[in-house]
């Protein structure tokens, strides 16, 4: 069935958009690559073998013609506080399903706020279906196992070292939006410098001093779990790599370009009455893992596999259990409470 799917990638030649046009072609899907750079473009073509359509992200009928045919968009260009809105318009036009990898709050929140106009044009669309953003939110889910409401949620992110790749950097620099995060049931701005403490986080990481940094968790979390408290906390060395103007961009260890980067993501979630429970994924290199999230998700949609139209977060539009445990036996290992996910 993938045979007939067509699927836009837009910025395909980016980092991330290689790995996506890779998992679309091991699931059997036909990408088609997009973006803004002819140049690129062509050696990707040259590279790869597959479509390329030139289309700046400013012009509304390049844009068009780009999505003519598929069945959906793969958007993987930021900063998407600059590049989801119109890119979102052309699939609203299209008719055809949307999602991104946005880890922008603001971003986030903006598409959202388009969930009528998906609604009316009878399509799915999920920001966010990355590494920040979706996987918490699918650990979340499947943390409170069916449960809608939680006490506190807390999101701890541990990285052995963060090589930021150019869109990365980009986007740090374009983002002046303050971050917020839910304490108490208000929604608060992190403050400046934002706190950290000292988290236990899994192993092979161990008890780490952490920054409070929340992402597009924080707005994707609440559009279906009501949490009086999230917080994200992210360990401090991978920030200090950040921060670095001469942290070199990732380097591929094997010949999927995956790099050596080590992850690990708790989410600890407390109710009232019940013990916190822990889900926990962990793999290698945090840009690699968001084309099998990415690609999950469009399958399920594909194949009915989706609850609902308009825009939703993964954890409203999947079981959370089941695509976890999909992805569990290849890429990234997840656990609940200690017991892995098959």
């Amino acid at each position: 069935m993938n045979t007939q799917h067509r699927i836009a990638v837009y910025g395909a030649y980016g980092h991330t958009g290689r790995f996506v046009i890779a998992e679309l072609r091991r699931r059997g899907f036909v990408p088609v690559a997009c973006g803004r750079d002819a140049t690129r473009l062509r050696e990707l073509a040259a590279a790869a073998g597959v479509e390329t359509r030139v289309a700046a992200i400013d012009d509304a009928g390049a844009l068009d013609a780009a999505l003519t045919g598929t069945v959906a968009v793969l958007h993987c260009a930021g900063p998407f506080l600059d590049t989801a809105p119109a890119l979102l318009d052309a699939a609203l036009h299209a008719r055809i399903h949307y999602l991104d990898i946005a880890a922008e709050q603001r971003a986030v929140m903006d598409t959202f706020a388009r969930d009528a106009d998906a609604r009316r044009a009878g399509i799915t669309v999920i920001p966010a279906m990355a590494f920040y953003g979706g996987l918490a939110d699918l650990l979340a889910t499947v943390a409170l196992d069916g449960a809608t409401d939680a006490d506190a949620v807390e999101v701890s992110v541990a990285l052995d070292g963060w090589h930021p790749t150019r869109g990365t950097r980009i986007t740090g620099e374009r983002n002046h939006h303050p971050r917020v995060y839910r304490d108490e049931g208000r929604a608060c701005t992190v403050p400046d410098p934002a706190p950290t403490r000292t988290i236990d986080f899994p192993a092979p990481f161990g008890r780490q001093e952490a920054m409070l940094l929340p992402l597009s968790e924080a707005i994707v979390l609440p559009r279906h779990l009501a949490c009086r408290s999230l917080h994200t906390w992210i360990n401090l060395a991978p920030l200090q790599d950040l921060r670095d103007p001469d942290t070199p961009p990732p380097v591929a260890i094997d010949d999927s370009g995956r790099s050596a980067q080590r992850f690990a993501m708790a989410v600890d979630v407390r109710r009232r009455g019940d013990r916190v429970h822990r889900a926990v994924a962990a793999g290698r290199d945090i840009y690699a893992i968001t084309a099998p999230l990415l690609v999950e998700a469009l399958e399920r949609i594909l194949d009915g596999r989706a609850s609902g139209h308009g825009a939703i977060a993964p954890g409203q539009a999947f079981d959370a259990r089941d695509f976890l445990a999909a992805l569990s036996a290849g890429p990234m290992q997840v656990t609940v409470d200690g017991i892995r996910l098959w």
